[in-house]
């Protein structure tokens, strides 16, 4: 079946935002500096998330792919982004594949951008419609020197990528994995790592709204009196929200007791006791840009560990001001003029945890 490709020059306008805080502007760098780490002729590929479902044709709420949507922007699944570098340039072609347009199913499920957003919003060279990728991957790869995509792993069922290629055969191929079967393909991880160790400033303004929401969430649930593990993870969860992130980060541990000694206790459904501490590791996050006070996909990671009664017994908080001393150790290293790695944080950390419990009496001989 034919399907419409739509063209856009290099000089298109830019729509001013994009997500909350970063502009397109900022996503076009991105791309670009991409595009200047491939060799000419070079392709990258990245695949938005699948829809996930949870039984039948119930789903759990959407997350974007990571990568996919530090390049684009976009927040929407059964959609593909390339980024071709030229062969005899440093310029590059942003392609974007997404759904049509189409009202019957956005009844249903909700608006789409469709492929003339894919040019005026999200700045895209050329779009079209995902169902007909294939016919236009086919020649973009047979073009390419090099492949670099992380949307085909060894065990395709897992992969929204293949699915989409190997649920829809047609003449010219019926996988992806015969599409890139002659081509040279590398991981494109380790390239986006690198581009995004280092942070914008919108970046760093975002990430410390996502932060300052979190933090007040934890502030207000350490002054509310607590008997069940699930009510607390329900509070916080809830002001997360009330503070302005669009959900929680990941699946919280809100553990009391001796449950807080589990790296990964998320049953979260225990009796808080008198004179235990409570252990809190939560935060939240941004996924969908439809709000001023939406954080575009930054997310906090916060542990906190308090009383369950309204003090610390003594031992308690000899445990906590060790931690909390060495915390903010950690922290007045994390500088660049202190010229530390992370590593060398770590290392610094469990030193001074060591060395405050060996002075509180503990056994460290490892014996």
């Amino acid at each position: 079946m034919a399907t419409e490709l739509l063209l856009c020059g290099h000089t298109h306008r830019l729509v001013k935002v994009v997500t909350p805080g970063i502009t397109a502007s900022e996503y076009a760098q991105r791309r670009s500096n991409l595009a200047s780490k491939l060799p000419k002729n070079g392709v990258a590929i990245l695949a938005a998330a699948d829809v996930k479902y949870r039984s039948g044709v119930v789903f759990y709420d959407y997350h974007q792919e990571s990568n996919f949507f530090y390049l684009t922007g976009f927040n929407e699944p059964e959609a593909v982004a390339i980024i071709a570098k030229s062969a005899t340039h440093d310029d590059h072609i942003f392609h974007l594949f997404v759904r049509p347009k189409s009202p019957k199913d956005e009844q249903w499920e909700g608006s789409r951008s469709g492929t003339q957003a894919a040019l005026d919003v999200f700045n895209a060279d050329e779009s079209g419609d995902i169902n007909g990728i294939e016919r236009h991957l086919y020649q973009i790869v047979g073009d390419a020197s090099e492949v670099y995509t992380d949307a085909l792993p060894s065990n395709p069922s897992t992969s929204a990528f293949a699915r989409l290629f190997s649920s829809r055969p047609s003449s010219v191929t019926d996988s992806l994995s015969r599409i890139l079967e002659k081509a040279k393909v590398t991981p494109l991880k380790s390239i986006m790592n690198d581009l995004r160790n280092i942070k914008s400033d919108a970046e760093i303004a975002n990430m410390r709204k996502a932060g300052r929401a979190s933090g007040r969430a934890f502030t207000e649930a350490m002054r509310q009196a607590w008997t069940l593990e699930k009510d607390l993870t329900a509070y916080l969860e809830y002001m997360f929200k009330r503070k302005g992130c669009e959900t929680s980060a990941y699946v919280p541990v809100v553990a009391g007791g001796k449950n807080a000694s589990q790296i990964h206790y998320v049953r979260n459904d225990d009796v808080l006791v008198d004179g235990h501490l409570v252990l809190a590791d939560a935060g939240g996050t941004q996924t969908q840009p439809t709000s001023k006070k939406e954080y575009g996909n930054y997310i906090t990671d916060i542990t906190r560990t308090w009383p369950i009664e309204p003090i610390f017994n003594s031992p308690q908080e000899d445990l906590y001001n060790a931690v909390l001393s060495t915390q903010r150790t950690c922290i007045s290293l994390c500088r660049a003029s202190a010229a530390n790695s992370l590593d060398k944080i770590h290392q610094i950390a469990e030193k001074t945890l060591r060395d405050s419990l060996v002075g509180l009496g503990f056994d460290m001989s490892g014996k």
